[in-house]
């Protein structure tokens, strides 16, 4: 089930690579972003999320602002309820 939420968070893909991206929608397997920055389909990055911390992910799909995330490992039910509280 993905619940709409409005959170700042970052997306890199290691190092020091960072971007702030927007979370508008999240679920305990994934998430979909707004970010100006260009995230390629099939790659692997982390995503900054608050009161939660970092979270790998593969883009699933990507267009010009939006990008689709599948997380490695789901979140638990605690972080779900943090993000969506």
């Amino acid at each position: 089930m993905r619940a709409p939420v409005s959170l700042d968070a970052k997306i890199g893909r290691g190092g020091l690579d960072r971007a702030l991206c927007k979370v508008v929608d999240v679920s305990l397997h994934g998430a979909r972003i707004q970010t100006y920055s260009e995230v390629r389909a099939n790659s692997m990055i982390w995503l900054a999320l608050p009161n939660v911390g970092h979270v790998a992910a593969r883009v699933i799909w990507s267009n010009d602002f939006e990008a689709g995330l599948e997380f490695q490992a789901a979140l638990t039910p605690e972080a779900f309820e943090t993000l969506t509280a």
